[in-house]
């Protein structure tokens, strides 16, 4: 075992303190990433909200299907997965490497323990030539954007898949995330897409803002937005059809043989998702 291997196993004996997003996230989605204090938060939330395993596996599927269009319609081979979380089964790199070995993935996260699992984690099931983990913030802006192309081996000058899938939600408006986005779409390349998702409380249910207090106990806070506000996320770039929908309402035609349709409610899922294409 390296190194880094072995701080990272130490990293994630010294954090079940409180629950962690990343691995509640994976328990929703039925995943054996987490741990008792994971999942008995992730259960009381489940209990208030069942919603909550819809909404994490409706989000992880317009992932995948939003990575599939990325390549297949527009053979971009670079991605840049900003608040990752755990990088298991069906994320990123696996649908990315359905097309061709040739897409590199940088995974970034600010949260020690999701780092801690992603190292594990790719470790087993990436290559280390092309796929890497790194620790930082969303707000960290044109700091993140250089170690991200210097640590990716990603070209900045050839288009680049941003996802900032299930993220913005826990940054707050006093922290200003329209603005840092701006500054990441500024340094997109032309032909990038960003893809993007968002819980929102419009025409959901009402339990949604309970949890989103709840999770104050959590590694991460949140905050909920409504239509409007998500769109301008993408500011001038082109909304891919069918614009800004509910998760599975994005692209089902994506959607891998073995991935069933999605027949609810789609206000069930609670999210609602897009990818913009720069000019």
């Amino acid at each position: 075992m390296s190194e880094d291997l072995g701080r990272a196993r130490e990293t994630l004996a010294s954090s079940l303190d409180r629950p962690s997003t990343g691995r509640v996230y994976d328990f929703y989605l039925g995943g054996d990433h987490n741990y008792a204090i994971d999942r008995d938060f992730g259960q009381r939330m489940v209990d208030l909200m069942p919603e909550a395993r819809i909404f994490a596996r409706e989000n992880r599927g317009f992932v995948r299907r939003a990575v599939r269009y990325a390549r297949t319609e527009h053979g971009i081979t670079q991605f840049v997965d900003i608040g990752s979380g755990l990088p298991t089964q069906g994320n990123v790199h696996e649908i990315a490497d359905e097309s061709g070995r040739d897409a590199r993935v940088v995974y970034v996260d600010n949260d020690p323990v999701a780092r801690a699992h992603a190292q594990i984690l790719l470790s087993d099931t990436a290559d280390p030539q092309r796929h890497f983990a790194i620790d930082a913030d969303f707000l960290d802006g044109a700091e993140l954007w250089e170690r991200v192309i210097e640590l990716g081996g990603l070209d900045p000058d050839q288009p680049i898949c941003l996802l900032v899938s299930a993220l913005l939600h826990f940054i707050v408006p006093e922290q200003r995330p329209e603005e840092m986005l701006a500054l990441y779409r500024d340094l997109l390349p032309p032909g990038s897409l960003l893809v993007l998702s968002h819980c929102t409380d419009e025409d959901t249910t009402p339990a949604l803002q309970e949890v989103a207090a709840r999770y104050m106990v959590t590694t991460s806070n949140a905050h909920l937005r409504g239509r409007s506000e998500v769109r301008a996320f993408f500011g001038d770039f082109e909304l891919v059809e069918p614009g800004v929908v509910w998760t599975p309402q994005w692209r089902p035609e994506l959607a891998a043989a073995h991935e069933p349709p999605f027949d609810g409610d789609p206000a069930s899922t609670l999210a609602i998702a897009g990818v913009g294409r720069k000019r």
